[in-house]
């Protein structure tokens, strides 16, 4: 029996620091969006835990020294639903590593769900959520696998609903790893910035976006000079309504009218920055019913 998920990179349509923990983690209001770009994990039953990492971004991940998120949700969910059945695991990384669009975090909720799938584990989604904050602050968020409203540390996800859009990715192929970024974060904290209406179209989001911010950027700018560049570059792109970066970086995004707005954007983005990594997409309009599926 095999079992396939997709891994969608996580995008912070807007990300506001609204205060910090005792604990020092910071509290965030955001909205998070997936578009159809992503890694992929496949898992299969097998005695034991094995992992294998293909794809063009698989370098960033083979060349890390540390366990890979893949493997510590597997032995995670293991643990808690008390199954001594094992698996092999294949993950596809296209995602650029330390990019700020969530691509690990994202790689083990697709883990968590595949496995919980081909064990047919009898826990909820709200239960994997939990599981999933042990492995880091994203991974619930991109358990829902579609637009979602996100507060405290990444822990209070409440479904959201977004207009179609198209979507590009450009990274100037800097990691930045995101403690770095909040460590340097200084200044008053931000307010949150939910909307009361969800806006119908690429259009109006673009508008309600423009009025919220990224309060990570200037940290994130301090360290990687290049996201100024990749968002002037993003902003001047024929039919971009926004240009914004997301998370902690570098990964920047551009929102589009449709797909094919954001493709042709992506051709000539590419015929200029041939170093850049970019992916155009579009977003996914809402956050799956029920899990699994």
């Amino acid at each position: 029996m095999r079992v396939g998920t997709f891994a969608a990179a996580k995008v912070n349509l807007y990300l506001h620091v609204i205060g910090r923990r005792t604990d020092g983690y910071h509290l965030l209001d955001s909205l998070v969006a997936f578009p159809d770009i992503g890694d992929r994990v496949i898992a299969e039953l097998a005695p034991g835990f094995s992992l294998e990492i293909s794809g063009p971004e698989a370098a960033g991940l083979v060349d890390d020294g540390r366990e890979n998120l893949v493997l510590r949700a597997a032995r995670l969910l293991a643990e808690r639903v008390g199954t001594r059945a094992g698996a092999r695991l294949r993950l596809e990384k296209n995602l650029p590593v330390a990019g700020g669009i969530g691509g690990g975090s994202s790689d083990a909720a697709a883990a968590l769900r595949a496995l919980a799938a081909l064990w047919d584990a009898p826990i909820s989604r709200e239960d994997l959520c939990e599981l999933g904050l042990k492995l880091g602050a994203d991974v619930p968020a991109c358990l829902y696998g579609g637009p979602v409203w996100v507060g405290g540390i990444g822990e209070r996800i409440e479904p959201a609903a977004l207009p179609p859009a198209g979507i590009l990715l450009a990274n100037p192929r800097r990691p930045l790893p995101t403690a770095a970024v909040f460590a340097a974060r200084s200044g008053e904290f931000g307010k949150v910035g939910r909307f009361e209406r969800m806006p119908e179209d690429a259009a109006g989001l673009a508008q309600a976006l423009s009025s919220r911010h990224n309060d990570l950027t200037s940290a994130s700018l301090g360290f990687v000079a290049e996201i100024g560049a990749v968002l002037g570059r993003l902003a001047r792109l024929p039919g971009a309504l926004l240009a914004r970066m997301s998370g902690s970086g570098p990964t920047c995004f551009a929102l589009f009218r449709d797909r094919a707005e954001a493709d042709e954007a992506r051709a000539v983005l590419s015929a200029f920055e041939h170093e850049w990594w970019c992916a155009a997409g579009a977003l996914v309009a809402c956050a799956e019913p029920d899990f699994p599926t």
